[in-house]
């Protein structure tokens, strides 16, 4: 059995040349191709039980995909392989009053763990799309779920051509 725990404090927090908090987080499909029956997982807040996407501080000793891994395992419990990031969106802080950029990656879960960080302080669950736009608190988030949809539509379209899965 291994221990897991959180990474606290913000001593390696990244953050960009105008102070920003930069973070990251991601999105998934059930088992890897497009379907109608899409899920994605969102997870409550830890402070209330507003639902969002897995995200957290991307930190000085990691690139962005590890601290998106590393959030995953830590906030939903789960594991899996990030791709291309959806984009970056610039978003205020209702916490701390202060922006933040914030990079959004889809990531195709492989495993859910029985036992994770943050689980006696968050909720996990699996839902449509649709749901979980019409849950999801922040509007930049609502936005990368949509071009994930919009880039999974695309490749589904593309099946069979040579292209980038990074659209």
């Amino acid at each position: 059995m291994v221990c897991l725990v959180s990474r606290t404090g913000r001593h390696l927090q990244r953050y960009d040349a105008l102070g920003r908090r930069q973070v990251v987080g991601y999105k998934r499909n059930s088992d890897g191709t497009l379907s109608t029956d899409l899920e994605v997982l969102v997870i409550s807040s830890q402070k209330c039980q507003k639902m969002m996407f897995p995200k957290g501080g991307w930190e000085l000793d990691e690139s962005k995909e590890q601290a998106a891994l590393r959030e995953s395992v830590e906030e939903a419990g789960v594991r899996g392989n990030v791709e291309c990031e959806l984009g970056k969106w610039d978003f205020m802080s209702k916490r701390y009053g202060t922006f933040y950029e914030g990079y959004m990656f889809p990531l195709l879960v492989k495993e859910e763990l029985a036992l994770w960080p943050e689980q006696n302080v968050r909720q996990r669950t699996w839902m449509s799309v649709k749901e979980a736009r019409d849950v999801c608190q922040h509007w930049w988030m609502k936005e990368a779920l949509d071009i994930l949809v919009e880039r999974l539509t695309s490749l589904q379209q593309h099946k069979g051509q040579n292209i980038s899965t990074c659209l």
